[in-house]
Order: C-alpha cells, then sequence, then structure tokens
C-alpha cells in the first residue's frame, strides 16, 4: 500500500434478538454512539452493508438513512453487497477510496434486522433470503446453506474419515468461548454445551438422505449494528485520534470462486479463492503464517472450522479437525480461534459479521476483550470472511499502530 491504513473507534450492538429496533435505529446508533466526541463532520464517506433490509425490512436505499443525519449530509454514502462478506467489504471499499485520495476519513457500517420485533424468528422467510446468494443450481428451498454445508460436512467426513462427534468439539469451544462475550447473542445459555448437548440437537436433514449438520452446529440467527473509522495518518490528524487508540490495517486480499459448488470438482475442500484471498493478505502485511496469533474465521457452519484452519495454513488439508481436537484453537495455545464466540455463538447479523470480526482483532490487540479470551502479545491477528458457498472471500491483517 502507497499510504498507512488505520481503524479506530470500534463499536457494535448486542447481537441476538433485538425486538422492536428498527433498520433506521441501528444506522442511528452505528453513525453516533462512541463518535460523540470526534467531528463527525470531518468524515469524508461511509460505506454500509445491510444485504438483507430489502428482502426482510422493505428498505432498499439504506445510504439515504445515514444522510438523514445532519453531519452526514451531501456526503458520498454507499452500499456494498457480497454475501455474508459485506461487512468486510464495507471495510475495504473505504479503504480502496482513501487509497485513491478520495478523502482522509471513512467510516464502514454492517447491519442487519433478521428477527420479528417480538423476538420470534420466521426461519423459512430469513431462509429463502439467504438462498438467493446460492447458485439457482443447487437451491434446497427454504434453507439453502444449511444443506450446502451440511453437504460438505458430509464429503469432509468421507473424504479425512472424521466423525460427527469431533465436529461437535468445535461448537462446545465457540460456545465456551461466547460465554465471557457480553455481547453475544448466547452469552447466556440455559445450560452449558457440551458434545452430547450438539450430538442430541435437532438433526436438520432426514431426506431425502440423512446428512450429519445438527442446530449446534449452525450459526445464530441474529439482529445487530457494527461500524470502525477506517483513515490514514492525515486523518488521525484530522480527527484528532492518537495512534494508541488504532490498529493498522497491515494488509488485506479479496478473492472469488465460482458460486456452484459442483464446478469445483478435486478443489470442493480446498477453497482457492480462500486460499488466494489470505494470501494475498499475508503477502501485502509481509507477514507468516507463523506470526498470526489470533484468528477470527467465518464458522456459519462448524465444517467451517476445519476448513478454515487448513486454508490459512494452521493445519494441512485434512488436518483441521486435529487442530482443534488437540486444543490448539483454545485461548492459550498455537493461534486461538474465535475468541469472540465465532457465529456459532457470538452470532451472525450477516452484514454486520465481517465487520464485528474486524472489531474483535481490532480489540484484541489493543487488550480490550474480557480478560477470559484476551490472547496475550495478539500483534498479528487475521480474519477469514466468505460469503455464500466459500464463493465470495474477504481477508484482513491487523497488527499494532505504533
Amino acid at each position: 500500500m502507497n499510504k498507512k491504513i488505520y481503524l479506530a473507534h470500534y463499536a457494535q450492538s448486542n447481537f441476538g434478538k433485538l425486538g422492536e429496533i428498527t433498520v433506521d435505529e441501528m444506522i442511528q446508533a452505528a453513525i453516533s454512539e462512541g463518535l460523540e466526541k470526534l467531528d463527525r463532520k470531518k468524515i469524508d464517506f461511509v460505506t454500509l452493508a445491510a444485504l438483507l433490509a430489502p428482502l426482510l425490512n422493505g428498505q432498499s436505499l439504506v445510504s439515504g438513512i445515514v444522510a438523514m443525519d445532519p453531519d452526514f449530509v451531501m456526503k458520498p454514502i454507499k452500499t456494498v453487497e457480497n454475501a455474508c462478506a459485506s461487512g468486510s467489504e464495507a471495510v475495504l471499499d473505504v479503504t480502496a477510496r482513501i487509497l485513491a485520495g478520495l478523502g482522509h476519513v471513512g467510516l464502514a457500517i454492517g447491519l442487519e434486522k433478521m428477527n420479528e420485533p417480538d423476538r420470534k424468528t420466521d426461519s423459512k422467510k430469513v431462509g429463502l433470503a439467504l438462498g438467493t446468494a446460492a447458485h439457482m443450481g443447487e437451491r434446497f428451498d427454504p434453507f439453502s446453506f444449511p444443506h450446502l454445508f451440511a453437504l460438505l460436512m458430509r464429503d469432509y467426513i468421507n473424504e479425512y474419515g472424521a466423525t460427527e462427534e469431533q465436529f461437535a468439539n468445535i461448537s462446545v469451544l465457540f460456545y465456551k468461548n461466547a460465554s465471557f462475550n457480553p455481547l453475544a447473542h448466547m452469552f447466556k445459555t440455559r445450560a452449558p454445551v457440551t458434545v452430547e448437548a450438539v450430538m442430541n440437537s435437532y438433526r436438520l436433514f432426514q431426506e431425502p438422505e440423512v446428512l450429519p449438520l445438527k442446530l449446534f452446529d449452525c450459526s445464530q440467527i441474529s439482529d445487530g449494528w457494527a461500524r470502525i473509522l477506517v483513515m490514514d495518518d492525515e486523518g488521525l490528524e484530522i480527527m484528532g485520534i492518537p495512534k494508541q487508540e488504532c490498529t493498522l490495517l497491515a494488509g488485506f486480499g479479496q478473492a472469488t470462486d465460482t458460486l456452484a459448488l459442483n464446478a469445483r470438482g478435486k478443489y470442493l475442500l480446498k477453497p482457492l479463492g480462500a486460499r488466494k484471498a489470505f494470501n494475498d493478505a499475508m503477502e501485502m502485511a509481509g507477514t507468516k503464517i507463523e506470526d498470526v496469533k489470533v484468528q477470527e474465521i467465518h464458522d456459519c457452519f462448524n465444517v467451517m472450522g476445519p476448513l478454515a484452519v487448513e486454508t490459512t495454513g494452521l493445519a494441512e488439508p485434512g488436518q483441521g479437525l486435529k487442530y482443534f481436537l488437540e486444543g490448539q484453537a483454545e485461548v492459550g495455545a498455537r493461534c486461538p480461534i474465535n475468541t469472540s464466540g465465532g457465529l456459532i455463538a457470538k452470532g451472525h447479523p450477516i452484514s454486520a459479521t465481517g465487520l464485528a470480526m474486524i472489531g474483535w482483532n481490532h480489540w484484541q490487540i489493543l487488550g480490550k476483550v474480557p480478560p477470559e479470551v484476551q490472547v496475550k502479545n495478539a500483534d498479528v491477528a487475521t480474519t477469514l470472511n466468505i460469503g455464500g458457498p466459500i464463493c465470495a472471500t474477504a481477508v484482513t491483517v491487523q497488527q499494532p499502530a505504533g
């Protein structure tokens, strides 16, 4: 990069079923909470991700809602969409605008309102909306993505001799991490989530074939917002933000694989687009996998645990489950994974997810996460955020700013 890019003032809502809060109210919170001491008029532009707002909330032009705040009226505000990678894309879009010389300070926002005002979940409505990001020939209405990842889980088990019980350990770890994260959807559960509880949870697919995916193998259907400021050195001066309050966006990558899983052949369990995005980000940062101290990965379903650590190089193909089973993903071990609780337990408000991954790593580096999940010397932190069936992938590498 021809200039340094800094991240600061990360904030997010609780993730979960947020009741009667509206999209308008979420946007107002994202552009104001924690920014009261800053001159928001000095923010040059805003990029916002709200993938499902048109389908679930009947609102498509959400950029105009941002401009209803007097401090943002008449500014360049736009939305981006790349399925579940939309939140990361908002950050990368703001970064690209700064690198292009269009300004020095940008705001990236991601939000989603997925549950009904009475806190009930219309899972079929949500499933059909998300299914629009799957290939037409691979949809399994209304639950296209659970079905696609159930097939991936089946194939991983068959290819590498894994078991459902081994996969259950991933969910147990992420629920444990979420129990220390007060912002997580599953911060408090009625009972501890155990391997037995995962194994006994509802099996999603019995027909036309029995598939391994169960309810506790899946991410949450969550409401929530997240946001972060993105700046260059001049932007830090303009906003009066010291570097010790920032992290450095040292590298990033983005790549898109074929949408249809059945077109990937022998690379089905070795996602090439995700690997390229990660390698590009690491090369930009001048960092090796041995340097990475903590990762936030996209565990929309727990099969993504092993696939992610294999993609990032923490484990060889087929050895990703072993990484978890040996305890290497836990706090205090080789490289902890999803200390936030991940999508499975922290929650998955689609367009806020990638931004929340970046924000949690930002807090990890600054030492601001709860002590039970704080990683010591977390000086290199990466995210792996996917959209669709491991199709669109956005990756970030953060380091201390000073």
